[in-house]
Protein backbone atom coordinates (compact mmCIF):
# COMPACT_ATOMS: atom_id res chain seq x y z
CA UNK A 1 0.00 0.00 0.00
CA UNK A 2 1.16 3.86 -0.89
CA UNK A 3 0.57 6.41 1.56
CA UNK A 4 1.42 9.85 0.39
CA UNK A 5 1.83 12.58 3.64
CA UNK A 6 0.71 15.89 1.73
CA UNK A 7 2.90 18.87 3.78
CA UNK A 8 4.72 18.78 6.95
CA UNK A 9 2.85 22.02 7.99
CA UNK A 10 1.20 20.69 10.82
CA UNK A 11 2.56 18.92 13.69
CA UNK A 12 1.05 15.93 13.59
CA UNK A 13 2.71 15.05 9.93
CA UNK A 14 6.10 13.66 11.79
CA UNK A 15 3.35 11.31 14.71
CA UNK A 16 1.38 10.32 11.54
CA UNK A 17 4.66 9.37 9.61
CA UNK A 18 5.65 7.37 12.65
CA UNK A 19 2.59 5.68 13.44
CA UNK A 20 2.45 4.36 8.83
CA UNK A 21 5.99 3.10 9.52
CA UNK A 22 5.08 1.62 12.88
CA UNK A 23 1.67 -0.38 10.83
CA UNK A 24 4.33 -2.03 8.60
CA UNK A 25 3.80 -2.73 4.79
CA UNK A 26 3.60 0.55 3.84
CA UNK A 27 5.09 2.69 1.53
CA UNK A 28 5.27 6.03 2.66
CA UNK A 29 6.38 9.16 0.78
CA UNK A 30 5.92 12.87 1.38
CA UNK A 31 5.90 16.20 -0.53
CA UNK A 32 6.41 19.60 1.30
CA UNK A 33 5.30 21.91 -1.47
CA UNK A 34 5.61 25.41 0.74
CA UNK A 35 8.40 24.40 3.08
CA UNK A 36 10.84 27.49 1.06
CA UNK A 37 7.85 30.05 2.25
CA UNK A 38 7.85 28.94 5.90
CA UNK A 39 10.41 30.98 8.48
CA UNK A 40 13.82 29.54 8.84
CA UNK A 41 14.08 27.23 11.74
CA UNK A 42 10.75 25.01 10.99
CA UNK A 43 11.71 21.67 10.28
CA UNK A 44 10.16 20.43 6.91
CA UNK A 45 10.77 19.90 3.89
CA UNK A 46 13.71 16.97 2.11
CA UNK A 47 15.37 17.15 5.82
CA UNK A 48 12.54 16.34 7.67
CA UNK A 49 11.21 13.29 5.32
CA UNK A 50 14.79 11.91 5.54
CA UNK A 51 15.05 12.26 9.72
CA UNK A 52 11.47 10.24 9.29
CA UNK A 53 12.98 7.79 6.90
CA UNK A 54 10.24 8.29 4.47
CA UNK A 55 10.07 8.40 0.61
CA UNK A 56 10.08 12.48 -0.96
CA UNK A 57 8.96 14.22 -3.75
CA UNK A 58 9.90 17.81 -4.87
CA UNK A 59 5.98 18.60 -6.16
CA UNK A 60 2.74 17.48 -4.94
CA UNK A 61 2.17 16.79 -8.94
CA UNK A 62 5.66 14.04 -8.51
CA UNK A 63 3.37 12.54 -5.91
CA UNK A 64 0.28 12.16 -7.37
CA UNK A 65 2.26 10.43 -10.57
CA UNK A 66 3.38 7.86 -7.81
CA UNK A 67 -0.44 6.74 -7.56
CA UNK A 68 -0.63 6.57 -3.74
CA UNK A 69 -3.89 4.56 -2.48
CA UNK A 70 -4.34 6.76 0.44
CA UNK A 71 -2.97 10.28 1.65
CA UNK A 72 -2.81 12.32 4.72
CA UNK A 73 -3.64 15.79 4.42
CA UNK A 74 -1.74 18.02 6.66
CA UNK A 75 -0.94 21.30 5.22
CA UNK A 76 -1.97 24.58 6.49
CA UNK A 77 -6.01 24.62 7.01
CA UNK A 78 -6.97 26.72 4.09
CA UNK A 79 -5.27 24.08 1.90
CA UNK A 80 -7.65 21.29 2.86
CA UNK A 81 -10.23 21.53 0.43
CA UNK A 82 -8.16 21.86 -2.63
CA UNK A 83 -5.98 19.11 -1.68
CA UNK A 84 -9.07 16.91 -0.64
CA UNK A 85 -11.33 17.22 -3.68
CA UNK A 86 -7.82 16.90 -6.16
CA UNK A 87 -7.58 13.47 -3.67
CA UNK A 88 -10.91 12.42 -4.99
CA UNK A 89 -9.93 13.87 -8.56
CA UNK A 90 -7.05 11.00 -8.33
CA UNK A 91 -9.53 8.04 -7.02
CA UNK A 92 -7.36 8.41 -3.70
CA UNK A 93 -8.69 8.01 -0.06
CA UNK A 94 -7.74 11.13 2.59
CA UNK A 95 -7.60 11.10 6.11
CA UNK A 96 -7.75 15.46 6.24
CA UNK A 97 -6.15 16.98 9.63
CA UNK A 98 -8.63 19.19 12.06
CA UNK A 99 -10.39 20.73 11.44
CA UNK A 100 -11.59 19.63 7.88
CA UNK A 101 -11.87 23.33 6.31
CA UNK A 102 -12.01 26.30 7.22
CA UNK A 103 -15.80 27.16 5.63
CA UNK A 104 -19.14 24.87 5.83
CA UNK A 105 -19.09 25.79 2.04
CA UNK A 106 -15.33 23.94 1.48
CA UNK A 107 -16.45 21.25 3.91
CA UNK A 108 -19.32 20.32 1.86
CA UNK A 109 -17.31 20.33 -1.32
CA UNK A 110 -14.95 18.19 0.13
CA UNK A 111 -17.65 16.00 1.12
CA UNK A 112 -19.65 16.14 -2.04
CA UNK A 113 -16.12 14.93 -4.26
CA UNK A 114 -15.47 11.99 -2.14
CA UNK A 115 -19.04 10.95 -2.49
CA UNK A 116 -19.11 11.31 -6.05
CA UNK A 117 -15.53 9.50 -6.72
CA UNK A 118 -16.77 7.15 -4.05
CA UNK A 119 -13.54 7.75 -1.76
CA UNK A 120 -12.46 7.32 1.34
CA UNK A 121 -12.70 11.06 3.30
CA UNK A 122 -11.61 10.67 6.97
CA UNK A 123 -11.44 13.55 9.43
CA UNK A 124 -8.48 13.33 12.34
CA UNK A 125 -9.85 13.02 16.02
CA UNK A 126 -7.58 10.60 17.45
CA UNK A 127 -9.17 11.09 20.77
CA UNK A 128 -12.65 9.09 19.24
CA UNK A 129 -9.90 6.31 19.71
CA UNK A 130 -9.11 6.85 23.66
CA UNK A 131 -9.94 4.29 25.99
CA UNK A 132 -11.45 6.46 28.34
CA UNK A 133 -13.53 7.80 25.46
CA UNK A 134 -15.14 4.51 24.81
CA UNK A 135 -16.38 4.04 28.23
CA UNK A 136 -17.73 6.90 28.43
CA UNK A 137 -19.98 6.69 25.66
CA UNK A 138 -20.73 2.80 26.64
CA UNK A 139 -21.64 4.52 29.87
CA UNK A 140 -23.80 7.09 28.30
CA UNK A 141 -25.31 5.09 25.83
CA UNK A 142 -26.58 2.01 28.27
CA UNK A 143 -27.88 4.76 30.73
CA UNK A 144 -25.61 4.80 33.68
CA UNK A 145 -26.28 8.33 34.12
CA UNK A 146 -29.72 8.85 33.41
CA UNK A 147 -30.74 11.91 31.14
CA UNK A 148 -27.45 14.23 30.72
CA UNK A 149 -27.99 17.18 31.53
CA UNK A 150 -24.44 18.79 31.19
CA UNK A 151 -21.00 19.10 30.15
CA UNK A 152 -18.05 20.43 30.86
CA UNK A 153 -15.17 20.33 28.10
CA UNK A 154 -11.93 21.29 28.07
CA UNK A 155 -9.35 21.77 25.15
CA UNK A 156 -6.46 23.77 26.45
CA UNK A 157 -3.03 24.02 25.18
CA UNK A 158 -0.47 26.83 24.64
CA UNK A 159 -0.28 29.53 22.08
CA UNK A 160 1.45 28.21 18.76
CA UNK A 161 4.41 29.46 18.40
CA UNK A 162 6.92 26.63 16.22
CA UNK A 163 4.19 26.92 13.24
CA UNK A 164 3.56 30.51 12.49
CA UNK A 165 0.84 29.87 10.06
CA UNK A 166 -1.36 29.20 13.25
CA UNK A 167 -2.11 32.43 13.86
CA UNK A 168 -2.23 33.71 10.87
CA UNK A 169 -5.84 34.16 9.84
CA UNK A 170 -5.15 33.69 5.93
CA UNK A 171 -3.79 30.29 6.25
CA UNK A 172 -5.20 29.24 9.29
CA UNK A 173 -9.29 30.51 9.19
CA UNK A 174 -8.74 31.34 12.51
CA UNK A 175 -7.58 31.11 16.46
CA UNK A 176 -8.36 29.01 18.93
CA UNK A 177 -11.55 28.59 18.13
CA UNK A 178 -10.68 26.98 14.76
CA UNK A 179 -8.09 24.84 16.21
CA UNK A 180 -9.49 23.20 19.30
CA UNK A 181 -12.82 23.22 19.40
CA UNK A 182 -13.73 20.54 17.05
CA UNK A 183 -11.75 17.90 18.95
CA UNK A 184 -14.88 18.19 22.10
CA UNK A 185 -17.45 19.25 19.38
CA UNK A 186 -16.88 16.20 17.26
CA UNK A 187 -16.68 13.89 20.91
CA UNK A 188 -19.93 15.59 22.18
CA UNK A 189 -21.66 15.27 18.87
CA UNK A 190 -20.92 10.96 18.77
CA UNK A 191 -21.85 10.89 22.81
CA UNK A 192 -24.89 12.11 22.56
CA UNK A 193 -26.10 11.28 18.76
CA UNK A 194 -27.37 15.01 18.15
CA UNK A 195 -26.37 18.49 17.38
CA UNK A 196 -27.05 21.48 19.45
CA UNK A 197 -29.44 23.58 18.43
CA UNK A 198 -27.76 27.44 20.04
CA UNK A 199 -24.37 28.32 19.60
CA UNK A 200 -22.92 31.13 21.64
CA UNK A 201 -19.25 32.10 22.13
CA UNK A 202 -16.98 34.81 23.41
CA UNK A 203 -13.33 35.24 22.62
CA UNK A 204 -10.27 37.16 23.49
CA UNK A 205 -6.81 37.88 22.84
CA UNK A 206 -5.01 37.89 26.29
CA UNK A 207 -3.02 34.72 26.55
CA UNK A 208 -0.37 35.43 23.52
CA UNK A 209 2.78 34.42 22.78
CA UNK A 210 4.11 37.97 23.28
CA UNK A 211 6.70 37.81 20.14
CA UNK A 212 7.97 40.76 18.68
CA UNK A 213 5.74 42.62 21.18
CA UNK A 214 2.70 41.96 18.92
CA UNK A 215 -0.85 40.60 20.26
CA UNK A 216 -1.35 37.21 18.14
CA UNK A 217 -4.48 38.66 15.32
CA UNK A 218 -6.35 35.50 15.91
CA UNK A 219 -8.06 35.14 19.32
CA UNK A 220 -6.19 32.87 21.95
CA UNK A 221 -8.61 32.20 23.99
CA UNK A 222 -12.13 31.04 23.95
CA UNK A 223 -15.66 29.69 25.41
CA UNK A 224 -18.43 28.08 23.52
CA UNK A 225 -21.69 27.14 25.19
CA UNK A 226 -24.01 24.72 23.31
CA UNK A 227 -27.76 24.27 24.04
CA UNK A 228 -29.51 21.23 23.24
CA UNK A 229 -32.84 20.64 22.03
CA UNK A 230 -33.92 18.59 25.43
CA UNK A 231 -32.53 21.45 27.49
CA UNK A 232 -28.89 19.73 27.96
CA UNK A 233 -26.29 22.36 27.98
CA UNK A 234 -22.13 21.98 27.00
CA UNK A 235 -19.18 24.58 27.25
CA UNK A 236 -15.85 23.74 25.31
CA UNK A 237 -13.34 25.91 26.63
CA UNK A 238 -10.87 25.93 23.25
CA UNK A 239 -8.36 28.66 25.34
CA UNK A 240 -4.52 28.46 23.95
CA UNK A 241 -3.72 28.92 28.16
CA UNK A 242 -0.89 27.19 28.70
CA UNK A 243 2.02 28.94 29.81
CA UNK A 244 5.27 29.27 27.24
CA UNK A 245 7.54 26.19 29.18
CA UNK A 246 4.67 24.39 30.68
CA UNK A 247 4.13 20.56 29.47
CA UNK A 248 1.00 19.03 28.71
CA UNK A 249 -0.55 17.83 32.28
CA UNK A 250 -3.28 15.81 31.28
CA UNK A 251 -5.61 18.78 30.34
CA UNK A 252 -5.33 18.79 26.79
CA UNK A 253 -9.02 17.37 26.84
CA UNK A 254 -11.12 16.85 29.11
CA UNK A 255 -14.93 16.04 29.46
CA UNK A 256 -16.95 15.69 32.67
CA UNK A 257 -20.50 15.04 31.94
CA UNK A 258 -23.37 15.22 34.60
CA UNK A 259 -26.52 12.88 34.43
CA UNK A 260 -29.65 12.68 36.18
CA UNK A 261 -28.24 9.29 37.76
CA UNK A 262 -24.78 10.35 38.12
CA UNK A 263 -21.38 12.19 36.93
CA UNK A 264 -18.60 10.78 35.07
CA UNK A 265 -15.13 12.63 34.10
CA UNK A 266 -12.73 11.70 31.35
CA UNK A 267 -9.06 12.80 30.82
CA UNK A 268 -7.68 10.74 28.15
CA UNK A 269 -4.57 12.77 28.08
CA UNK A 270 -4.04 12.48 31.75
CA UNK A 271 -1.07 9.68 31.74
CA UNK A 272 1.90 12.24 31.36
CA UNK A 273 5.06 11.85 33.03
CA UNK A 274 6.36 15.30 33.59
CA UNK A 275 10.18 16.86 34.72
CA UNK A 276 12.49 18.95 33.43
CA UNK A 277 16.00 19.42 32.08
CA UNK A 278 18.31 21.40 30.58
CA UNK A 279 16.60 22.32 28.01
CA UNK A 280 12.70 23.30 29.66
CA UNK A 281 9.91 21.33 30.70
CA UNK A 282 9.92 17.86 29.27
CA UNK A 283 6.57 15.46 29.02
CA UNK A 284 6.13 12.11 27.68
CA UNK A 285 2.77 10.49 27.66
CA UNK A 286 1.82 6.70 28.57
CA UNK A 287 -1.42 6.38 27.28
CA UNK A 288 -2.65 4.49 24.47
CA UNK A 289 -1.19 5.59 21.08
CA UNK A 290 -3.98 7.51 19.83
CA UNK A 291 -2.28 8.47 16.48
CA UNK A 292 -1.62 4.51 15.59
CA UNK A 293 -5.04 3.09 16.10
CA UNK A 294 -6.51 6.49 14.14
CA UNK A 295 -3.64 5.46 11.54
CA UNK A 296 -4.98 1.89 11.58
CA UNK A 297 -8.45 2.58 11.02
CA UNK A 298 -7.60 4.52 7.66
CA UNK A 299 -5.36 2.14 6.28
CA UNK A 300 -7.94 -0.53 6.86
CA UNK A 301 -10.52 2.17 4.97
CA UNK A 302 -8.05 2.18 2.51
CA UNK A 303 -8.02 -1.66 2.23
CA UNK A 304 -11.42 -1.98 1.76
CA UNK A 305 -13.15 1.52 0.85
CA UNK A 306 -14.89 1.70 3.29
CA UNK A 307 -14.85 4.88 5.71
CA UNK A 308 -14.52 4.42 9.19
CA UNK A 309 -15.19 6.76 11.76
CA UNK A 310 -14.46 9.73 12.41
CA UNK A 311 -15.83 9.95 8.78
CA UNK A 312 -16.47 13.45 6.32
CA UNK A 313 -19.90 14.27 8.01
CA UNK A 314 -18.02 14.58 11.59
CA UNK A 315 -15.77 16.47 10.28
CA UNK A 316 -18.63 18.51 8.37
CA UNK A 317 -20.36 18.83 12.10
CA UNK A 318 -17.53 20.07 13.44
CA UNK A 319 -17.16 22.81 11.04
CA UNK A 320 -20.42 24.12 11.03
CA UNK A 321 -20.47 23.97 15.11
CA UNK A 322 -17.05 26.47 14.59
CA UNK A 323 -18.51 28.44 11.99
CA UNK A 324 -21.88 29.22 14.31
CA UNK A 325 -19.41 30.20 16.97
CA UNK A 326 -18.05 33.07 15.23
CA UNK A 327 -20.84 34.17 13.89
CA UNK A 328 -22.05 34.74 17.59
CA UNK A 329 -18.64 36.38 17.68
CA UNK A 330 -19.76 38.75 15.42
CA UNK A 331 -22.69 39.13 16.23
CA UNK A 332 -22.56 39.32 20.44
CA UNK A 333 -25.19 37.14 21.17
CA UNK A 334 -26.35 33.45 20.83
CA UNK A 335 -27.24 31.92 17.18
CA UNK A 336 -29.26 28.88 15.91
CA UNK A 337 -27.23 26.20 14.58
CA UNK A 338 -29.01 24.97 11.37
CA UNK A 339 -27.19 21.40 10.61
CA UNK A 340 -27.65 20.66 6.95
CA UNK A 341 -28.36 17.04 6.79
CA UNK A 342 -25.89 15.78 4.32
Amino acid sequence: MRIGILSFAHLHATEYAAALRRAGDVEIAACDAGHADRPSGELGGRALADELGIGWFETEEDLWAWRPDGVVICAENVRHRELAVRAAAEGVHVLCEKPMATSLADAAEMLGAARAAGTVLMTAFPVRFAPAYAELRAAVRHGDLGRIVSIAATNCGGVPTTRDWFVDPARSGGGALTDHVVHVADLLADLLDEDPVEVYAIANTIPNPGQNGAAAPVETAGLVSLLYRDGAIASIDCSWSRPPGRPNAGDLVTLTVVGTEGVAEIAPFAGVLTGWNSRGAVAAGYGAPLDDLLIRAFLDAVRTGEARQPDARAGYRTVALVEAAYRSLTETAPVRLEMENR
